[in-house]
């Protein structure tokens, strides 16, 4: 199977048109309707459909896209590789991460890293836990810094810190002089939480239970910083991780939780089945040494949204 024309499929997907697909590309139209259609005919099945003017991914189309971009990775994978083997102190590092060890966590640990290792470069992936895991599965990013331990048997969890989570609470709540509080002062009030399957989601509901009733769920947000947001505006309390070093929150207070489970162990990720360059493997050695201890970006760090 040709690359360069797994290559032109994935793009023609992306964008959902042939023509706008050729323009990206820098190729003619028809040469690159030809290659879909070489490709459709190798794989024996119909992988797009005509949409309007556009097209869309056929049912097969989303199977082989999704298997498509684990072949570019991969590919990708070994030519930064035998680029980085030359030279480790020169490669480049992609790690995933938590939205909330975005502030200061992980630009710390690069910022260490890069006083002994200038030369190295960082592609760094925000999102949320399963996202960040797959990242690593489909080798988008050769390490990831994540929570909970990964369920999949390829992957390898080490933890670096427990973090105690808090209650967020308005400043005007009644607990907020306190500086702990536990699920069940707050057991019958209005709680702003996390989107379903995230893990402190699953984490609160279960503190909630422990003490004796689900949470009364008033407002969903997909990030922290919402979370916070509508605890801030007094829609509800919450629980989230503590505030990083220099974080400030206006309208809100953070009380230690007293609960047992009341934590959260940040670990690093990586896949036992992939090859590491040796400018990632730099890199691992470095965070399971030091990454549990204790901001800023530079031209080095690329931010992938």
């Amino acid at each position: 199977m040709d690359l360069l024309t797994v290559r032109w499929f994935l793009t023609v997907a992306e964008l959902g048109h042939v023509t706008n697909a050729a323009s990206e590309l820098r190729i003619s139209q028809p040469g690159l309707s030809r290659a879909i259609a070489r490709l459709e005919r190798e794989l024996g099945l119909p992988l797009l459909d005509r949409a309007g003017r556009g097209v869309v991914l056929s049912p097969y189309g989303r199977v082989f896209a999704e298997h498509a971009r684990r072949l570019v990775a991969e590919e990708e994978a070994v030519h930064r590789a035998l680029a980085q083997a030359a030279d480790p102190e020169h490669g480049e590092v992609s790690l995933g991460f938590l939205h909330t060890q975005g502030p200061s966590f992980v630009p710390d640990l690069i910022r260490r890293y890069r006083e002994h290792h200038p030369g190295v470069a960082f592609r760094l992936r925000q999102d949320r836990s399963e996202r960040v895991t797959a990242m690593v599965l489909d080798g988008r990013a050769d390490l990831a810094i994540n929570s909970p331990w990964p369920a999949d048997p390829s992957l390898t969890w080490h933890p670096l810190v427990t973090e105690r989570l808090q209650l967020a609470v308005p400043s005007a709540h009644r607990l907020a002089r306190r500086r702990r509080a536990s699920v069940r002062d707050v057991l019958d009030e209005p709680f702003v939480a996390l989107r379903e399957g995230a893990h402190l989601r699953n984490v609160a509901e279960q503190l909630f239970a422990n003490a004796g009733a689900p949470p009364r769920i008033a407002f969903e947000g997909e990030e922290t910083s919402t979370v916070r947001g509508l605890v801030s505006a007094g829609l509800g309390v919450a629980i989230v991780p503590p505030p990083r070093p220099g974080e400030e929150f206006s309208g809100l207070r953070h009380l230690t939780l007293t609960d047992p489970g009341a934590t959260r162990t940040i670990g690093l990720v990586w896949s036992t089945a992939r090859t590491r360059p040796p400018v990632v493997e730099g890199f691992r050695r470095f965070v399971l040494e030091h990454g549990g201890e204790g901001q800023l970006t530079d031209s080095s760090v690329t931010w992938v949204q």
